[in-house]
């Protein structure tokens, strides 16, 4: 399974061109196959971002939220174990978003990020670049 940053969901979706070539392909067949995931908290970090006039999405985040999963997107909660893993990435910069997503990813998914500091972060954890 692949997990996908927030940013790459809004660029996914949107068809922006942000979104590398690789990587696009990459969400498209994990996509066709049921194996795309965000974590839970990608959908408040989106109404945080809508709410300050950084993005726009075509329809309110309940909404498209709920279209995206209608869809095959799998949302993956937040949980104890996520929650307290990402209190403890030695090295991670401290976006709690950030880190909940990176907790995520470590239960065996591919992160698929352009952050630099997470794609430069040395914990034990499979990225994909997404602007390739």
């Amino acid at each position: 399974m692949i997990l996908l940053d927030t940013h790459v969901i809004a660029w996914y979706r949107g068809g922006e061109s942000a979104l590398g070539r690789k990587a696009r392909s990459a969400v498209d067949r994990a996509a066709a196959s049921g194996e795309a995931a965000v974590s839970a908290i990608t959908f408040w970090e989106l109404a945080m971002l809508v709410d300050k006039g950084r993005i726009s999405l075509p329809a309110d985040v309940g909404s498209w939220r709920r279209t995206n999963l209608r869809q095959g997107l799998t949302e993956i909660p937040v949980d104890g174990e996520i929650a307290a893993r990402a209190g403890s990435l030695s090295g991670l910069h401290g976006d709690p978003a950030d880190r909940i997503i990176v907790a995520t990813a470590m239960n065996g998914h591919q992160l698929v990020t352009a952050d630099q500091q997470i794609l430069d972060w040395d914990g034990p954890l499979q990225r994909l670049d997404a602007r390739q």
